[in-house]
């Protein structure tokens, strides 16, 4: 595949066929950011992934069991720093993330 092509498919800013995949990576890549600057350093870099639902959870995906417990302690501060970011989080839930 030509890299005009690809760069085409994948540029969010062009309408490129995959835009709003990318558009909704970003996004999420975004909140769990926002979330993980929200919290003490040693808590928020155990936040691998966050997504908003379309019922409003907050899904926070972290490291380990461990993790969960305590990011699970955190889940009003990490709703505050979703409707900060825009989210409308109205519960939230933390998942260990599959190892690979």
């Amino acid at each position: 595949m030509a890299a005009k092509s690809l760069e085409k498919l994948l540029n969010p800013s062009k309408g490129g066929d995959l835009a709003n995949i990318v558009r909704r990576a970003q996004d999420m890549g975004e909140l769990a950011s926002a979330l993980a600057r929200a919290l003490p350093a040693e808590e928020g870099a155990a936040i691998l992934a966050a997504n908003v639902r379309e019922d409003g959870e907050l899904v926070v995906l972290c490291q380990s069991s461990a993790w969960a417990s305590r990011l699970r302690f955190c889940a009003d501060a990490l709703l505050a720093a979703a409707r900060a970011h825009g989210a409308e989080a109205s519960r939230c839930s933390v998942r260990v993330s599959r190892p690979d």
